[in-house]
Parts: structure tokens; C-alpha cells; sequence
């Protein structure tokens, strides 16, 4: 049982004592429930006999940013306390999304809500919208204020309207938290600038290059090509400032209690703008500590744990989201180990299905996806995944070099030909992407391009070729069909429900075109939005497929995340068999064939799903048929079956 289950069981206990709910002392017995583990995580990081007085202003700030938070929030805190873990539902289904590029500014997007409930999507994942600074800005992820909307995007009244409207229909709402680093333009850096100690403190600040050279024996490039090393001078300061991620990006220090609890308090601003996800933005990055990577350090958890345990006491029904794409074994720490089992992150990417998935297509069998899901350890049963093919972001190659060497491959070989496979060096692929990253040095690379450019659709489409363009379509819906089925939160990339191909009009903007993110970044085309049910376009047919499968997946039960997935040896390299098993026998069994041609399994593979059980494909509607013990999957076929006896 893990902290949230005990706020639960608490909060239920109380309403069984009077009919109106006292905000207050809920609050109050929160505090007290989770109070020793913040004491010891807090004097973990931040050694007692020197920081006691920080932390008893950590505990005067508590009640003060509680009393802030909106009565109606409160209220739907404890609703969503007795709920549980609502966001490990089947109903769910999410997309991501810039607002300017979908509708404009916030006013339109909350123009488009109608939309969403359209495509079946009630959960919203807005990439910043905070103030950023002019020209470069790592796309809103260099933040000049925590909890305020850049005015390109409206007022922070239009996001409190929104979110009041996506309360009413029942939808949720994911923001960024830039935890690692803000701006160089953020007011801390100002004055860092201006020469306020207390805020040079704030950061990783250096007199000298001593310590950024004894750091930088160590700590990897983030973004070799363009923000080579990982201190910048700053000539106003006349120090050096740690900037991992870009050069306009000042690494906060965290070592000083300090900027724990101001970050706190930004945190809690964010949350009471009605936000029901806080996407911790660089989490692994958190914690610096001299001749290590600076990834991954236990300290970071500890401190992510620390902000969860503050969190859950003073607004309960904000749970946290990972963006950790790092290696398999690394991603599941994120949930909580140890004595924090399940108590630091509730959601979590799942890149390394994500990668795998890309692989699979590419190499066109699943022989290392069942590698490393296999090897997996099993995620906490309060805890879920994001399940999701494309993002804004590149595709990272993170799975283990030691699998893909033990299924007879050699690992280095075998990168390079992904790389080639999607970002145009090899003349028989369809995949039309572009390389992100690559660093000469070590050889690796990461790939950009949208996911129907990836898939093959650009191609097919220049090429006129029908035949083309009906497997890249197969490959979308797939791909699509595995996240939808698998554990956790599927997560659409807004663009990818309606086939949107890459976009250049970044090669012509300044400030991004040496950024070939920006081609899988693309403006909402609501002009073939329009036409959605009126012609019959790629548009329509990947669109109305998607629909299709939100609508299943939200009729049945077993889509719900209880780590229930059962992998299936398929007994055929290019297929993927799992098995989402729910109460009284009503599971679902998900087929895929990632080959280009018709493949064909054992019914023996099928486990119970047999002939004998007359097995339905949910997609098709139709009853399975079996000839001669097999079942044919033509290319790309995703089968979601049920037993019908």
C-alpha cells in the first residue's frame, strides 16, 4: 500500500464521520500521514544540523500554499482520492499538442474541445505555454515564469476557463514543469546576474572553470552539434553557469533547500490553474553530483519523492508524469523503489516500447521487442504508463545494447541501420526522416519525421503508388492499435489521428531550422479536417480507424492498466501476440504483424483463444477463421479478438 491508497482509505473514513467535507482537516491528516517521510527525505538530501531552519519553513509554507489552493479543487482533490487510481482506466485517451500550431491560442483551442470528443480523446497534453524568451527557446522548455500564459497563447483567464470547461466534459489536463532548469531571462537569473548572491545560489555558478572542467570529465552532451559542453560564461556575472541542456537553459541548484521549496511553491501555482497531470520536464537531470553522469542519481529520486509526498498532501488529486527517457532498467525506478515503491512518479513514458515499436517496423520482425519486454521488471500496480508512437521530440534508440547482442545481433550494426532506415540512407526504405543529433564521436544519433512520414505515407503518396500508400496507412493504424491496447494511457500526437506528414516550413524560420525537430512539429490541418466526412481521403480513413479503436477499447474492461499483459510466444518472428486478461474470462487478445507480406501463426499459439472458443475480432466485428489449425494476417493486420463461448 502506498501513501495514496492510505490518503484514500483516510478520506473515505471521514466522510463516513459527517456529510460535508472538512477541507481542513483533511489536510491536516494528510500532513500528519505523509509528515515522517518528508522529514527523512527532506534531512536525506539536506543534512539536519545544517538546514533545520529550512526545513521548519518548509513547514510554514504548507498550510499557506494549501489555504491557497481553490475550493473547488480542494473538492475534486477527494473525489479523486476515492476514485483511486483514475487515471489507470481504460477510458482514457489522450493527445499531445502545441496550441498555436492546433488552433492558434487558447480560446481556440477550447473552440476545438468538440473535436476531441469527436476522435474519443478526453485527456490534453499542452506543450508550454508559459512566457519563454524571444527567438530561441527550446520550444517553451526555457521558461521565464512557472505558472503564467505567454500572451502569444492568451491570458492566464482563458486557461482557467479551459480548464473549467474540460472539467465540465470530463476531460484532463497535462502542463510541463520545467523542474530542471529555467531561462536565463527567469527573474532568479536576473538577479543572479545583477549580482545577488542569494540567487547566484540558486544555480550552478563557478568562479573559475576548477569545478566546470572536474564536471565536465564526466557529464555527457545533451546537444553536441549545438550547445557543445555544459557551462557557458556568463560576462555580466563574469562566472561560469552549468547550462546541460542549452546555453539559455540555467541547471538550478537543488543542493540548496531553498530552491526546493520556492519550487515548490511554483509547483503548487501550476496545479491550482486546474492542472491534473504535472509532466515533470528533465527529471533525471535534477541532481548534480561531481564525477558522475548527473543522470539518474538516487538523489533525484529522493528529491522527486520529496516533491510528491509535499504534493499529495496539499493537493491529492495532481499526480506526476516521468519524462524520463532513459535506459529499460532506469525508466521503472521512476515509480518508486524501495521504501518509496510506488510514492515518487505515478505515470511514466513508456519509451522503450515506444523505440521497440520503431524497431519492429524497420527491422520487420519483433524478436528484440520480446527481448526486452521480457526483461522488463514489472512496474508497481499503482502506477501506469503513456503509451505513445511519435512526440515532439526525436526517437531515442533506448533499449540495451546487451539484448540486442544476445539475439545475434551486433549492437553498433544494428543502430547505425535504423538510422539509415528512417532518415533517408538507404534507397529501398519508405521512411522519409531526418537524423537529430548525431555525434560523430560515439556514433549515436536520434531521428525526427512524423509518424506517417516515418511509416512510409510521404513516400507512397509522391510516388502515386496505392498499393504503398495502403500498408503505410495498415502500419499507422497498427502502431496506433498497440498503444491503444497496451497498459496505460495511449497518447495520440496531434497531427498523427488524421496522417499529417512532415512540415519544412521550419527550414525557413531562423531560430528553428537547425532543429530538425521542428518537421514533426506541424500546424493542425483543419482544411482536411472539414472534408472528414465528406470525401474519402487518407485523412478520413486513418481518422475514422482511430476512432474506431478508442471506441473498443473504452467499451472494455480489460484495456484498464492492472498489469494485466501476457505475452504470447508467437512462434513467428514477425509477429507480436499479448493477452489483456480481465475478470470472468473477458479478455483481449492483440495480434500484429509487422511483416510487409501475409503471415500465418499456429492456432496453437493462440493459447485459449482457439477455435474452440470462436473468437470475434473486435476491429472487424467478424468471427476468426482458422484453415488447416493456422490464422492469416495479411501485412500490418492488427487483430483485437474476444472470446465468444
Amino acid at each position: 500500500m502506498n501513501q495514496a491508497s492510505l490518503h484514500k482509505y483516510l478520506a473515505f473514513d471521514s466522510k463516513k464521520k459527517t456529510k460535508a467535507i472538512d477541507f481542513n482537516a483533511l489536510y491536516e491528516q494528510r500532513l500528519a500521514t505523509n509528515l515522517t517521510l518528508i522529514k527523512d527525505l527532506f534531512f536525506s538530501l539536506y543534512p539536519e544540523e545544517a538546514h533545520e531552519n529550512a526545513f521548519n519553513q518548509l513547514l510554514i509554507s504548507l498550510p499557506k500554499l494549501f489555504e491557497q489552493r481553490p475550493s473547488s479543487l480542494k473538492e475534486l482533490d477527494i473525489n479523486r482520492l476515492k476514485e483511486g487510481n483514475w487515471f489507470q482506466s481504460e477510458q482514457l485517451v489522450g493527445m499531445q499538442l502545441y496550441v498555436d500550431h492546433f488552433n492558434d491560442n487558447l480560446k481556440g483551442l477550447e473552440d476545438k474541445l468538440g473535436y476531441f470528443e469527436k476522435l474519443g480523446v478526453n485527456f490534453v497534453h499542452l506543450m508550454p505555454i508559459t512566457p519563454r524568451p524571444k527567438g530561441e527557446n527550446d520550444g517553451g522548455y526555457a521558461v521565464n515564469s512557472y505558472y503564467e500564459v505567454d500572451p502569444r497563447f492568451g491570458t492566464k483567464k482563458d486557461l482557467l476557463r479551459l480548464t473549467e470547461k474540460m472539467r465540465d466534459k470530463n476531460m484532463f489536463l497535462m502542463l510541463d514543469f520545467v523542474a530542471n532548469h529555467t531561462s536565463n531571462e527567469f527573474p532568479w537569473a536576473k538577479k543572479a546576474m545583477a549580482g545577488e548572491k542569494k540567487y547566484q545560489g540558486y544555480y550552478h555558478i563557478f568562479e573559475d572553470r576548477t569545478l566546470p572542467d572536474a564536471y565536465e570529465k564526466t557529464l555527457p552532451e545533451i546537444f553536441p552539434m549545438t550547445s557543445p559542453g555544459n557551462f557557458i560564461f556568463n560576462h555580466e556575472m563574469q562566472k561560469w553557469v552549468m547550462t546541460v541542456f542549452n546555453q539559455y537553459q540555467w541547471d538550478l541548484n537543488y543542493s540548496n533547500p531553498e530552491v526546493f521549496i520556492e519550487m515548490l511553491g511554483n509547483l503548487m501555482k501550476l496545479a491550482n490553474l486546474g492542472v491534473d497531470v504535472v509532466r515533470l520536464d528533465a527529471l533525471a537531470f535534477m541532481w548534480k553530483k561531481l564525477g558522475t553522469l548527473s543522470q539518474n542519481l538516487p538523489e533525484a529520486h529522493t528529491l522527486i519523492s520529496l516533491f510528491r509526498m509535499c504534493l499529495q498532501v496539499l493537493a491529492p488529486g495532481v499526480v506526476f508524469l516521468a519524462e524520463a527517457i532513459v535506459a529499460p532498467n532506469e525508466i521503472i525506478k521512476y515509480f518508486g523503489s524501495g521504501t518509496l515503491k510506488a510514492n515518487e512518479c505515478e505515470i511514466a513514458y513508456n519509451a522503450t516500447l515506444m523505440a521497440l515499436l520503431w524497431d519492429a517496423i524497420a527491422t520487420k520482425k519483433t524478436v528484440l521487442l520480446y527481448k526486452n519486454i521480457h526483461n522488463l521488471p514489472e512496474k508497481p500496480k499503482e502506477t501506469t504508463w503513456i503509451n505513445y508512437i511519435r512526440c515532439h521530440d526525436d526517437i531515442g534508440l533506448g533499449f540495451e545494447d546487451h539484448h540486442i547482442h544476445d539475439i545475434g545481433w551486433n549492437a553498433q550494426l544494428h543502430r547505425r541501420f535504423l538510422l539509415d532506415y528512417y532518415c533517408q540512407n538507404i534507397d529501398w526504405s519508405p521512411a522519409k526522416g531526418y537524423m537529430f543529433m548525431y555525434n560523430p564521436k560515439t556514433g549515436d544519433g536520434r531521428i525526427t519525421g512524423s509518424a506517417a512520414s516515418l511509416l512510409g505515407l510521404e513516400k507512397a503518396l509522391e510516388q502515386k503508388n496505392r498499393g504503398k500508400i495502403t500498408k503505410a496507412i495498415d502500419k499507422i493504424i497498427m502502431m496506433h492499435g498497440i498503444v491503444l491496447s497496451y497498459g496505460g494511457i495511449p497518447l495520440i500526437y496531434a497531427g498523427d489521428e488524421i496522417g499529417t506528414l512532415n512540415d519544412y516550413s521550419y527550414l525557413s524560420d531562423s531560430d528553428k531550422k537547425e532543429d530538425s525537430r521542428w518537421v514533426n512539429r506541424p500546424h493542425q490541418d483543419w482544411d482536411a479536417i472539414a472534408q472528414l466526412d465528406t470525401q474519402k481521403t487518407y485523412h478520413s480513413e486513418i481518422f475514422y480507424a482511430l476512432q474506431h479503436l478508442i471506441h473498443i477499447r473504452k467499451e472494455h474492461r480489460a484495456f484498464a492498466d492492472q498489469n494485466n499483459l501476457v505475452l504470447y510466444d508467437s512462434r513467428n518472428i514477425h509477429i507480436l501476440i499479448y493477452e489483456r486478461p480481465s475478470d470472468n474470462d473477458e479478455g483481449v487478445l492483440v495480434i500484429c504483424n509487422f511483416d510487409e507480406v501475409s503471415q500465418t501463426i499456429a492456432e496453437i499459439t493462440l493459447g485459449s483463444y482457439g477455435a474452440s472458443s470462436n473468437p470475434k475480432n473486435l476491429i472487424s466485428g467478424k468471427r476468426v477463421q482458422f484453415m488447416d489449425g493456422n490464422l492469416k494476417l495479411r501485412p500490418y493486420e492488427l487483430y483485437w479478438l474476444v472470446k465468444t463461448k
